[in-house]
């Protein structure tokens, strides 16, 4: 089978210990990234089965037309970069593993180190010592303080623990469900939404971007925050719109933020407003970029491929291509 893998930045793949799961395949792996659908259309023409890594390249109409040997999309995770209908519509099968057992600690831990660069000034200490200067102010401790989980699902209880560890005061908001299984956790809710963003001192998002939850962080939420809080976002940039973050961070409320997570990536502009702002710390999509977390990612997308191979395709979130179409 004819398959490629597409924006593997750091050429990583090949490294992994379930690449091998490839093994007789003829496997190209592309490092350089682009959207331009001639470019790909080029790349990608003698392509089976396309691997995608989470949402870095989208995979809509026009692209799906120029490939006629693509059979199967393989991915991990959620998928509004792929038109899923128009997948259906020329028989490519779109197949994503998209709630694994266990949590993405990788992310539950980038998030508790932009939390702790955040507090303690770490990025501008950091800058005045290779300036040549010292301490550059006065940074704040967790102990004591109020941390909020906007969704208390697999990440958002990890990250809680690691509050609770710190000494911090834990407190959560979301749906039903989530605020349920915080309170069966031992967990304090929030009495209501506006308390919610008025008294915690950092807010970590921890929730898929879907139609439901798009901009679902407003700006009267980040105006009710303190001067002297912080919104970390290591999800997704959709939830919360980035002029309005822009717009409340330049008014003060809240006084910080951390993210991971931008509207259109690859970031490469370097006056993009997140990163000329003093009071932004921002990650290029970290999260998940960890070796562990590859692994199992990776392991996944390739059963994917071998099922499909094996005639008896698994995960697939568009089943009614089945009808149309034989490995």
């Amino acid at each position: 089978m004819n398959i490629t893998i597409l924006d593997d930045f750091h050429d990583t793949v090949r490294t992994l210990r379930c690449y091998s799961k490839l093994a007789g395949h003829n496997v190209k792996i592309w490092n350089e990234h682009t959207k331009d659908v001639d470019i790909l259309a080029e790349r990608l023409k003698d392509t089976e089965a396309l691997v995608l890594i989470r949402e870095r390249t989208p995979v809509k109409a026009a692209l799906l037309e120029r490939l006629p040997k693509l059979k199967l999309i393989s991915q991990r995770g959620s998928f509004p970069h792929v038109e899923v209908d128009a997948c259906t519509q020329h028989g490519v099968i779109v197949a994503s593993r998209q709630h694994p057992g266990e949590p993405s600690y990788a992310t539950a831990e980038l998030t508790w180190a932009l939390i702790l660069m955040a507090f303690r000034d770490i990025p501008k200490q950091m800058a005045s010592l290779k300036a040549g200067k010292w301490q550059t102010g006065v940074g704040t401790g967790l102990r004591g303080r109020t941390l909020g989980i906007y969704a208390y699902g697999r990440i958002g209880g990890v990250v809680a623990g690691y509050g609770k560890a710190f000494g911090m005061k834990v407190k959560v908001w979301g749906r039903e469900a989530s605020l349920a299984r915080a309170k069966a956790d031992g967990y304090s809710v929030a009495r209501n939404r506006d308390t919610f963003f008025e008294e915690c001192d950092v807010i970590s998002l921890h929730m898929p971007l879907v139609p439901a939850t798009k901009g679902i962080v407003t700006e009267a939420d980040l105006g009710r925050m303190s001067p002297n809080s912080v919104i970390v976002n290591t999800s997704r940039a959709g939830l919360i719109d980035p002029a309005v973050l822009v717009k409340s961070l330049q008014a003060g409320r809240p006084g910080k933020a951390a993210v991971d997570v931008f509207d259109f990536e690859p970031v490469t502009d370097v006056n993009h407003p997140l990163l000329t702002m003093d009071n932004v710390i921002s990650t290029p999509h970290i999260g998940y970029v960890e070796r562990d977390s590859y692994e199992g990612q990776f392991s996944d997308i390739f059963d994917q491929i071998l099922a499909y191979g094996s005639g008896k395709p698994i995960n697939v979130v568009n089943p009614a291509v089945l009808a149309k179409v034989t490995p």
